[in-house]
């Protein structure tokens, strides 16, 4: 009886020794730059600072309760500001963040990035992500020198996020400040504050109390693998600017994206997109040349309805930056103006 009991205790130390580690989901950060990679020469330097100073190794490094959470790897994709976040970059994103989630001993991808254009790259991947396993972006407002950086704290939330089996089927999310948005709504609303990340009319998806994540909503669009939207065999994405509607907004504007043979257009109109005469103008001129255009609203929020008088598709409820990247993604399949407006009512 006595050499039972210690058989029986040795195959429970070595059992829990050597198969313990491997209870902890793997998490992949994929790093792309942005603040929260950020350094300045002071610590109370929030203005003057270089994005993109550190790897991604050093930031894993910064946050050690990490290894309690996930087995961790990490790459580097890119190492810049957001605001030079290009087509390409978001394009080589996607298709690697599927390679990962395609393995089955990766359950989740968390990307680090700028805040400045993260809601692009977010519903960029919400569209093209092929997977319900849990994709998290998270970012900073404060570079990694400065005091109370808020980098590490996100970087926390959002691992343990992709790490949560609640995540799953959820979307592509953004994790900032303790508040957990959908790639589809969340949008940056202020320039310096750490609690800049909001979706003004739909609200969050949940929230993190005490480092644990608690689920509020769901949202009912269209996304990830159930969507349409399969570019894995695409080399390059379509051309596709935005025109900002304003008083005496000219219609020689129209004239250059045609000249320089753009794919689409989302203008960016007043009101619940509204079109000044010479827009309207422009707009028709556009559509004439084989050019998409969609309208949206300036205003940030609300839904732009479909208005027979006026030219063009509709954002619905899409912000002009996001309506940007989802005409972009239609494109890749269809110029059919039917079709993507369904897209937008869709997505």
């Amino acid at each position: 009886m006595k050499y039972k009991i210690i058989l029986f205790t040795t195959l429970f130390l070595m059992s829990t020794f050597c198969f313990g580690e491997t209870k902890l989901p793997r998490i992949v950060i994929l790093a792309t730059g942005g603040t929260i990679a950020g350094s300045a020469a002071s610590n109370t330097d929030t203005v003057s600072y270089k994005a993109g100073e550190l790897g991604v190794q050093t930031l894993i490094d910064a946050v050690p309760e990490l290894k309690n959470i996930a087995q961790i790897d990490g790459e580097q994709v890119a190492n810049i500001g957001s605001n030079d976040m290009t087509s390409d970059i978001i394009l080589k994103l996607s298709n690697r963040v599927n390679e990962l989630l395609a393995k089955d001993d990766v359950d989740g991808v968390v990307i680090t990035h700028g805040t400045d254009t993260l809601e692009e790259t977010a519903y960029f991947l919400h569209l093209t992500v092929k997977s319900d396993k849990p994709v998290v972006l998270t970012a900073a407002m404060r570079p990694a020198t400065a005091i109370s950086a808020d980098g590490p704290m996100n970087l926390l939330e959002a691992v343990t996020l992709a790490s949560t089996s609640e995540a799953k089927g959820r979307g592509v999310m953004v994790v900032l400040n303790d508040r957990i948005g959908s790639a589809r709504f969340i949008t940056k609303t202020n320039g310096t504050t750490t609690d800049t990340f909001k979706a003004a009319e739909q609200g969050y998806l949940g929230v993190f109390i005490a480092a644990k994540p608690h689920f509020e909503t769901k949202i009912d669009k269209l996304h990830t693998s159930n969507s349409i939207f399969d570019l894995s065999g695409v080399k390059a994405l379509p051309k596709v600017i935005i025109l900002y509607g304003y008083q005496d907004d000219p219609e020689y504007l129209f004239d250059a994206a045609i000249e320089n043979h753009v794919d689409g257009i989302v203008y960016a109109g007043s009101g619940a997109g509204s079109t000044s005469v010479r827009s309207d103008r422009g707009i028709k001129k556009a559509e004439n040349a084989g050019i998409v255009v969609v309208r949206s609203s300036r205003t940030g929020s609300g839904i732009v309805p479909v208005n027979k008088t006026l030219p063009g598709l509709v954002s619905d409820s899409l912000n002009t930056e996001k309506a940007r990247i989802l005409l972009m993604t239609a494109l890749t399949k269809t110029k059919d103006p039917e079709l993507i407006q369904q897209y937008f009512h869709t997505y």
